[in-house]
């Protein structure tokens, strides 16, 4: 995680994407964000102008209003696509025997729609606890296929959701306007769980970003008091920008141009595992975007991450924490800060020597696999107790 030029990642993409490199003295860099500052006012001003004469009854100009039309048309068509292509991936790898599964869209916090999968024991008794997978930025639920039949062959029913921008739901393909509407979109699936399995344990796991996400779902007390305990496998609990500037500008370009991508940014690849057949499925999957990150969706990440490290003594969930300590992607002492700092009483902390940013996708993921099992079983026995 050191190194002369501190980076900011793409999260789960194991794609570095430098915004800003270290170019400029501190001087030019405070007299640039001065400039910033004063051109995001002035486009404030400007932009509440143009917005008056709208809000009495103008109409839009006939060639802007077309080209949002083309773009939107262009969403939708695509959405469509990678929802036709969600509902192919496979849903069971060779025994189906003993296993029920499918996929559901429901409707998210905003009325989007969101593509879920399930598996779960045949028979609705012997399910012992549900886990609800939370994936990383820039993937989709359809790649924890053989994790999910490891857990449903131990007695757990898996629900995953695909992401605002992600897999087979609503949005511009990697763009997540607010990491937040993840948060609430995943509250309205485990909304949906309560009603269909009331009373069953519930455990939520969350990759990377998304185990960022679940962390700090965890902090809400409503959220919180319907979990047995939280899985963060490779969190994204710090990460840094390229330089220091971008903090500071990093919310003015995300307001003015969110969808903005830094086309021209480094695109030397960070390999995620150590099995080379992972890597390939991984890049060869039209579901996982491989697009250089948005500014909106980057500035989410820095702010997340900035939200987490002012509150990881805040902490009270039982958590379980597993990171690679070759992880080039997050950074596996944070994961050991927020062991230390949290103040849960039941806590686990796994740092595996070696290994890289994709746990579940590693030569060793049966081995991972079982340790989640695992403490989820501790866990359930504590409760009992």
């Amino acid at each position: 995680m050191g190194g002369e030029e501190m980076m900011m990642t793409s999260g789960a993409t194991s794609r570095i994407v430098p915004v800003f490199r270290s170019v400029l003295s501190r001087r030019a860099l405070l007299r640039l964000a001065v400039a910033l500052h004063s051109l995001f006012l002035w486009l404030l001003l400007l932009v509440s102008r143009r917005r008056r004469p709208e809000a009495a009854g103008s109409a839009v100009p006939a060639g802007l209003g077309k080209a949002r039309s083309r773009r939107r048309a262009a969403e939708e068509e695509d959405v469509r696509r990678r929802r036709a292509l969600a509902e192919e991936v496979a849903m069971v790898e060779d025994d189906a025997d003993g296993r029920r599964w499918g996929t559901f869209v429901i409707s998210g916090a905003r009325r989007n729609a969101l593509f879920c999968r399930v598996w779960a024991p045949a028979a609705a008794a012997e399910m012992r606890g549900i886990l609800v997978i939370v994936h990383g930025l820039n993937e989709h639920s359809g790649r924890y296929l053989h994790f999910a039949e490891k857990l449903t062959a131990c007695g757990f029913g898996v629900y995953a959701m695909d992401w605002i921008g992600h897999g087979g739901s609503d949005g511009l393909h990697g763009y997540v306007p607010s990491l937040d509407y993840v948060l609430e979109d995943m509250e309205v699936l485990l909304d949906k769980i309560m009603l269909e399995a009331p009373g069953v344990p519930c455990f939520l796991l969350g990759h990377s970003t998304g185990g960022a996400v679940v962390l700090k779902a965890s902090l809400y007390a409503h959220i919180r008091a319907r979990l047995e305990g939280i899985i963060l496998t490779s969190p994204a609990v710090r990460v840094k920008p390229a330089h220091p500037i971008v903090g500071a500008v990093a919310p003015i370009f995300s307001l003015i141009a969110p969808k903005f991508q830094f086309k021209g940014a480094n695109k030397r690849g960070i390999p995620v595992s150590r099995d080379p057949a992972a890597l390939l499925a991984k890049y060869s999957d039209p579901l996982v975007y491989t697009g250089p990150i948005r500014v909106r969706t980057g500035h989410e990440i820095l702010r997340l991450s900035s939200f987490l490290l002012h509150n990881l003594k805040k902490v009270t969930v039982p958590f379980m924490v597993l990171h690679g300590t070759a992880d080039r992607v997050t950074d596996p002492l944070a994961s050991q800060d927020l062991y230390n700092e949290a103040a849960s009483r039941h806590k686990d902390l796994r740092l595996y020597e070696g290994f890289l940013h994709d746990l579940l996708f590693e030569p060793e993921r049966d081995e991972i696999a079982a340790d989640i099992i695992e403490w989820m079983d501790r866990t359930l026995r504590l409760q009992a107790v």
